[in-house]
């Protein structure tokens, strides 16, 4: 819109307008053929360009990649150029600024997600490039080959399943059912071994960024577990989310770790010294923050998992209630007659690709000595690209993908 313009004094007189006033040359700009071709050419532009403007970016619903331009290290031996990243062949800093748009050409409509750096990534001091994807396209970091979105052939049944659950005072809590058949039997994932040796993995810490949770859910195999974080806003529809993508799922409890207070785990962690009663109060909170998991397993605690009354407590609520509990290695002492397991390795204790890649095969190596191995790790963008495309070749080397539920025996 033109701004308004003050109005005249009726009584003042208008100012004569001289041959080398503004109005004057824009006149003769008007009366000019050739200029004011010109002109209308440079209106049309201009006109363009703020409809680009009010529509908006037309790359805005795509999915983008952010590569750091490093300045840092040798230069190359022709004036400095330097490739931007793997898989960008021919790209450097001579040709992309800071900030550009690239439109990739030529790359497979897989993932509705853009990998995002790996945490702890150093910053760079050269700036980044914003490289824009095909609609539907997603790549890792590095420049590294993108992996596909998955969906399950069947979804596993929403939560809550009739007769599992009742009425708590913080919300439902898990019940053994009719039969004496167990939530974790119920809410497990079906499983049907091959005789092959077989993988499971456990992909924790979901529900609080929407972004990397999505991501874990709609990329990885159906067969990976996924775990959630009790504090989670709207816990019970990503817990549905996941199901309805074939995933099963567990519940993440914070257990006092061996720094407590430093390292606080959150509202209702479960403390190595606190009264049974109070362990079973605290832990019955958590378990009604949502229904739909057949196990639950730890956040931090490598106190209280070596606590005697507090974790005696713990199990035996859990056995009470039909529940399952997997650990991330640190809890491989405890038994107490209920569905359990211990992880093996946890994958992305490094964050990077080739550290990832490294554990996955040490999980592979333990499967094919012992017939199972249970691996746990992060929801890091890195780590959910490393863990999909392994998985994808997992069957052609020899081996079975399986869930976690499928890994835990009562001990």
């Amino acid at each position: 819109m033109f701004a308004k313009k003050p109005a005249l004094d009726p009584a003042a007189a208008a100012p004569a307008r001289s041959a080398t006033s503004p109005l004057a040359l824009l006149g003769g700009v008007v009366t000019n053929p050739w200029l004011g071709a010109g002109g209308a050419a440079g209106l049309f532009l201009i006109s363009g360009v703020a409809l680009i403007a009010a529509l908006g970016d037309p790359h805005a619903g795509a999915p983008h990649l952010r590569v750091p331009l490093s300045l840092a290290g040798p230069s190359g031996p022709e004036g400095g150029l330097r490739p931007l990243a793997d898989g960008f062949a021919g790209a450097t800093l001579d040709t992309l600024a800071p900030g550009q748009d690239i439109a990739m050409a030529g790359l497979p409509e897989t993932s509705t997600q853009a990998a995002a750096a790996a945490p702890g990534q150093p910053a760079s001091n050269g700036g980044e490039v914003v490289i824009t994807l095909p609609q539907g396209a997603s790549m890792g970091a590095g420049g590294q080959g993108m992996s596909q979105t998955v969906r399950a052939a069947t979804p596993l049944p929403a939560a809550p399943l009739p007769g599992f659950s009742a009425p708590g005072p913080g919300g439902p809590l898990p019940i053994i059912g009719p039969g004496g058949r167990t939530a974790f039997q119920a809410y497990a994932r079906p499983f049907a071994a091959n005789g092959k040796p077989r993988i499971a993995l456990v992909v924790g810490g979901l529900g609080l960024n929407a972004q990397t949770t999505r991501a874990a859910i709609e990329r990885l195999p159906p067969e990976i577990t996924l775990s959630f974080v009790p504090y989670a806003d709207g816990l019970q529809g990503w817990i549905d989310l996941a199901r309805a993508d074939g995933h099963e799922v567990m519940l993440e409890v914070p257990m006092e770790p061996t720094d407590y207070p430093d390292n606080d785990p959150g509202p209702s962690t479960l403390m190595a010294a606190a009264k049974p009663e109070e362990t079973v109060k605290r832990l019955e909170w958590l378990l009604a923050r949502a229904t739909g998991y057949f196990a639950v397993t730890n956040y931090l605690g490598g106190k209280f998992l070596n606590s005697g009354a507090g974790m005696s407590a713990f199990l035996g609520s859990l056995k009470s209630r039909g529940v399952g509990f997997l650990d991330d290695g640190q809890g491989r002492r405890a038994g107490g007659g209920l569905p359990r397991a211990s992880a093996d390795a946890v994958v992305d204790d490094q964050l990077s690709a080739q550290a990832i890649d490294r554990q996955l095969l040490g999980l592979e190596a333990a499967a094919l000595q012992r017939g199972q191995a249970l691996g746990a790790g992060f929801a890091y963008p890195v780590t959910v690209e490393a863990i999909s495309r392994w998985a994808n070749g997992l069957a052609g080397r020899g081996y079975q993908l399986a869930p976690a539920s499928a890994i835990a025996k009562a001990r």
